[in-house]
């Protein structure tokens, strides 16, 4: 009989701390069976049959080792689409808090960016507001902010080159802007991207945002748009963000990934991410170093 729940340790791969003796020593603890190390030292599983009564107290005492814990069911993990955010999750700027910056309001916007992703504020109207102080900067300054402040969070181009080359969708879905999500997404392989779009006008930003904004409920449709349209499940397809406009998505997907995630959002979702990087989403769906494609 196959073991009902998959246990995943990980830790960030860049900083490798996760010795063979805790590992062993928690399986042991659960009844769990043999080690399967995905990366030495960086991530491995085992599998157990119910879920253990002290999961929550093990997760608390892991996390002060840097340690992620994933418990999960083992059938259906491995999945056929993803569908990921942007700002702070596959890239590692707020893409708007960054346009702030260069315009002299960075410090007015990033604080409400930081309000809206904790779910304090009102999405749209946090949007708006913060578009409405960009008004009058040239349309130059978004390349700029591409080519000088835009930096892929780690592991994205393995996650992205591995799930395509096992036959995944990609999709990138993002309360940002179009000007960012179509360079980030060709630049990683996705197969289609869904952002708001900076009005402009003679070069230089009116400070609007076209209608209607892509925020937590256009998250939720391109799911279940995109999902109809492959055939698939939304039981199929893992999620990840950051945000509280992520929050329909990750848990209406069979995997949402709150990923160094805000504490309000990441308090609602099963699987949290506080200290790998994106190759976490791998390793949690089984996938092991030497299955990597990139």
């Amino acid at each position: 009989m196959t073991s009902a729940l998959a246990v995943t340790l990980l830790c960030n791969p860049a900083s490798p701390r996760l010795e063979p003796s805790l590992a062993d020593s928690l399986s042991n603890a659960w009844g769990g069976g043999d080690l399967r190390w995905l990366s030495p030292n960086v991530a491995v599983e085992f599998f157990v049959d119910r879920a253990p009564d002290n999961q929550a107290q093990v997760w608390d005492d892991l996390q002060k080792m840097d340690v992620d814990l994933v418990v999960q069911p083992a059938v259906g993990r491995r999945k056929k689409m993803l569908l990921a955010d942007m700002d702070s999750t596959m890239i590692q700027q707020e893409c708007i808090d960054e346009l702030a910056d260069m315009a002299g309001v960075g410090d007015r916007v990033k604080d409400i960016t930081a309000r809206a992703m904790n779910g304090e504020l009102d999405f749209e109207g946090a949007l708006t507001e913060r578009v409405g102080l960009l008004k009058g900067l040239p349309v130059g300054v978004i390349d700029q902010v591409l080519a000088e402040r835009i930096t892929l969070m780690p592991g994205g181009p393995a996650l992205l080159a591995t799930m395509k080359a096992n036959g995944a969708y990609a999709a990138l879905v993002s309360g940002g802007f179009t000007a960012f999500t179509a360079q980030v997404a060709a630049q990683l392989g996705f197969d289609e991207n869904r952002a708001n779009t900076l009005i402009a006008d003679n070069g230089t930003l009116t400070g609007d945002v076209g209608r209607p904004i892509l925020g937590r409920e256009a998250k939720v449709e391109a799911l279940e748009q995109i999902t109809a349209r492959l055939g698939i499940t939304e039981q199929d397809v893992i999620a990840v963000g950051d945000g509280a406009n992520d929050l329909g998505m990750l848990t209406r997907s069979g995997m949402g990934v709150a990923l160094h995630a805000k504490p309000s959002v990441a308090a609602q979702c099963d699987v949290r991410i506080n200290h790998g990087d994106l190759t976490a989403l791998l390793y949690v769906q089984g996938y092991a170093d030497g299955d990597f494609a990139g």
